[in-house]
């Protein structure tokens, strides 16, 4: 068998070592009593329980909650728990309580319901003390009434147990949704997250002591465990003697920890069941990378991201510092209490003193914490901190508009005075480890610099790798020959994210580059080899051989298992009609779309991708009929309007298309694009006055678009508007000063005034 071959037959093959069986935490702590003392009552072991006297927090004493015209109420009935409140059909129902999730500082409650569903009330309770604000009901999405129809009812698919909450507050837990009967037959083998979560299962373990015991050789490597967790053994933190700071006796090159933390502490999307901790975090999950909306870009945390994806960015994680250096794994707590943790390794008499953080000692600007891992408060009353552990960087809040920890205390300031008091003190301010904001917010922001700040971050080997993995994403759109170097460098990478990052780029790249692809597909990580089938999905490779061909249907098969494997969720299953049609299996991506919208009605990529895979087939009036039948479940939605008005558009009926094409631009104010295509319309039709009012409107609010300026002076120039072409044509030189051609314009309009 050849190399290649060989290597994508392992990939493919089950992880060796990981056929132990699962034994419950009883059969461990018997030997390892002080970590089982550890473990109890810790958030671990309190992640979810049968609800109980014991184990339920909230006021069931026929307590009630009124919210938006809306009233729960919760008692006690048959020796249960119980809320009345609305259900699905927006009457009210009483619901009995059948789990507790979570504890501190809030804890939820989890309702049955047919099909075996659990879903999470979204009225929890607030645990803190009440000197605190706390022990009181409260509502998680208090802004607005949530109705029945909407996606973040508690009922509805993202409040379910089974798909968003259970793989991470159990152990060995299997989802085992049906896709044909669409119902979960969800297992576990312990309640909460006890000992095997985290060290994998414990039967060859067990094997391992057992013989130890009788002085046999068991034969079992690793003392019989899926991970050895050893990370910390033998590990020295001293001081460097020329810098003050803390340096590590050896470099930490394994990685195991934080890949057996990341399953749950990052955010990610789920490819299979059964990750078992020992394999490659990868191998089961697709982690997000610094994406707008989730991170700011100075990558500091910003949606519900939890920690892995600020923590891989810091200077701690490059440095060889690991979890479990900061948190006792079996506690979850601190290793020791607040600011004390840091002192374990940086010196008190540096970093505690006036001189480095010129703040009143004991005051929350003096506190390591709160200046470099600033806080935001999730679930309405959980505050969690950023790992990335930062510099305060009030200049970036001024070009790039990230938070800083200066104005996140000081919020009667303004960035500018918080940049002055950082000059003040240190000269010039600190750059620290994460220089990559501005490249991403150039990224988000189309700004013509982009592309060669993405440039610079995706070839820079001091910064993190899932910030040089962001960047490549952003480079496929701006493909030239530097950019197809560094793609195809990255596809080779050893790290893992970057390959990922790579692979991005290559969605938008041009079609034809897709081919450096191929070898990914032979990749030991599964989220890679997976991506890369998709991106590979519908060419015909002559020049592979039948075996090499197999390889890549194999990979091509586990992302559809992926897939199915969330079959539940209009995502994936617009993901496979998409993958269908462009394998030209009509009737397979036709079924996807559909069964997206019966799960979703008001999914809007599978009313537009359904209705464009209708028009391709030649269906034109049932593309359009579904179209207008996605406006009335969705009449506010942006892309549907678009998509009316471009398919109206393609069928040379100009006049209707502008209603849903001004919609779309309305709706939508900070999609450029939208604004573009509306004024091109109207030029196209004739009136290009009311386009060039839009384009002038659409420019105020994105003064970098190169779409919008060019059309600017297009159309003046088409106008006679020769004086207004070249006020444009010199603001595009201005933006674009290495481009010949944008350069040559204003020239040639000279000429022609």
């Amino acid at each position: 068998m050849k190399p290649a071959l060989l290597l994508a037959f392992l990939c493919l093959l089950p992880l060796a070592g990981f056929s132990a069986d699962y034994v419950g935490r009883t059969a461990c702590t018997g030997c390892h009593q002080e970590e089982g003392k550890r473990w109890q009552g810790s958030h671990h072991d309190l992640a979810m329980q049968e609800a109980s006297e014991e184990t339920v927090l909230g006021n069931f004493d026929n307590a009630s909650f009124t919210l938006h015209g809306q009233t729960a109420r919760f008692f006690r009935r048959d020796g249960g728990f119980w809320v009345n409140t609305d259900g699905p059909d927006g009457k009210q129902h009483d619901y009995r309580i059948r789990y507790t999730f979570g504890v501190d500082p809030l804890q939820q409650y989890l309702v049955p319901f047919p099909r075996g569903r659990l879903q999470t009330l979204d009225i929890a309770w607030d645990s803190r003390p009440k000197a605190q604000g706390g022990q009181r009901w409260f509502h998680l999405h208090a802004e607005s009434p949530v109705p029945a129809d909407d996606v973040l009812h508690w009922t509805g698919p993202n409040l379910n147990w089974n798909y968003m909450c259970a793989d991470c507050h159990s152990t060995n837990l299997k989802k085992n949704y049906d896709s044909a009967s669409n119902s979960y037959h969800t297992t576990w083998s312990e309640v909460d997250v006890s000992c095997e979560a985290c060290h994998g299962p414990g039967s060859d373990h067990l094997a391992w002591a057992r013989a130890r015991e009788k002085g046999e050789d068991s034969k079992l490597a690793n003392m019989g465990l899926t991970v050895e967790l050893d990370e910390r053994k033998g590990i020295q933190w001293t001081t460097d003697a020329a810098t003050g700071k803390p340096k590590c006796s050896q470099p930490n090159s394994q990685r195991k920890e934080i890949e057996v933390c990341a399953h749950c502490h990052a955010r990610r999307g789920q490819l299979r069941d059964g990750f078992v901790p020992g394999q490659p975090f990868m191998e089961a999950y697709r982690p997000a990378l610094l994406s707008e909306g989730l991170y700011h870009a100075n990558g500091q945390i910003q949606d519900e991201v939890y920690v892995w994806g600020s923590f891989i960015q810091s200077r701690m994680y490059q440095g060889g510092v690991t979890c479990s250096d900061c948190h006792d794994p079996h506690s979850a707590g601190l290793r020791v209490p607040g600011e004390q943790v840091c002192y374990q390794c940086h010196q008190p008499q540096r970093y505690a003193s006036q001189s480095h953080h010129h703040h009143e000692p004991g005051s929350a600007g003096a506190s390591c914490v709160e200046c470099h891992m600033p806080a935001n408060t999730y679930m309405g009353v959980d505050r969690r901190h950023d790992h990335g552990f930062r510099i305060p960087r009030p200049d970036l809040s001024l070009t790039t508009d990230s938070p800083n920890a200066c104005n996140q205390c000081h919020t009667d300031k303004s960035a500018d005075w918080a940049l002055a008091k950082v000059k003040s003190w240190y000269g010039a301010p600190p750059q620290g480890l994460q220089r990559f904001a501005p490249a991403l917010d150039a990224a988000r922001k189309a700004k013509p610099e982009a592309a060669s700040l993405l440039l610079q971050l995706a070839n820079d080997e001091t910064q993190p790798a899932i910030a040089r993995a962001t960047a490549l994403g952003y480079l496929g759109s701006a493909v030239d020959q530097a950019v197809f170097l560094t793609i195809q460098q990255n596809l080779q990478s050893e790290d893992p994210l970057l390959r990922l990052g790579a692979l991005d780029a290559l969605e938008t790249a041009p079609r034809r580059m897709r081919m450096l692809a191929i070898p990914l597909a032979w990749d030991g990580i599964r989220a890679i080899r997976i991506q890369a089938a998709r991106l590979l999905a519908g060419y015909s490779f002559e020049q592979l051989k039948p075996d090499q061909q197999q390889v890549l249907d194999r990979a091509l098969q586990e992302y559809i298992q992926a897939q199915e494997f969330n079959a539940e969720r209009p995502e994936s299953q617009v993901n496979l009609g998409a993958l269908y049609t462009d394998l030209k299996q009509y009737d397979k991506a036709e079924a996807a779309f559909r069964r997206a919208l019966q799960l979703q009605p008001k999914f809007v990529p599978a009313w537009v991708q359904l209705a464009r895979l209708l028009e391709t087939r030649g269906r034109q009036r049932e593309a359009e009929n579904l179209l207008r039948a996605g406006l009335q479940k969705v009449p506010d939605s942006a892309d549907l309007q678009h998509a009316l008005g471009l398919f109206l558009v393609r069928a040379k009926r100009l006049d209707d298309a502008m209603e849903p094409l001004r919609k779309a631009a309305e709706l939508a104010p900070a999609n450029s694009r939208y604004a573009y295509v509306h004024a091109v319309a109207l030029h196209s039709a004739g009136n290009t006055e009311a386009a060039l009012k839009i384009l002038e409107r659409a420019h105020q609010a994105h003064p970098s678009d190169i779409a919008l300026l060019s059309a600017l002076v297009a159309f003046n120039r088409d106008a006679g508007n020769r004086e207004a072409a070249l006020k444009w044509a010199r603001q595009l030189q201005a933006l674009l000063p290495d481009n010949p051609e944008a350069g040559r314009l204003p020239q040639a309009l000279e000429r022609d005034r």
